[in-house]
């Protein structure tokens, strides 16, 4: 499976949509998230989803800040 991290990233799977307000404990995280999503994000400004359920319009460098560990945990149980 082919990852990048702007929010780590996943070929054409399902996600779990959850649009509720949480604590913002998502926002100090990077996130996995479909490779094409985030492309098309970056053209249209359209916002992508995560695997943890997080929606978001990606801005800001994922590198500087740690993997989400609800996505890293959907992931690799996706991934066994």
């Amino acid at each position: 499976m082919t990852m990048d991290v702007v929010n780590k990233v996943l070929p054409d799977s399902e996600t779990r949509p959850d649009i509720s307000h949480d604590d913002g404990d998502r926002e100090r995280f990077a996130h996995y998230v479909q490779k094409d999503k985030i492309t098309e994000s970056a053209v249209t400004g359209a916002p992508v989803i995560a695997l943890c359920g997080k929606v978001w319009v990606p801005n800001r460098d994922p590198k500087k800040f740690p993997v989400c560990p609800e996505c890293k945990k959907i992931y690799e149980e996706m991934t066994r």
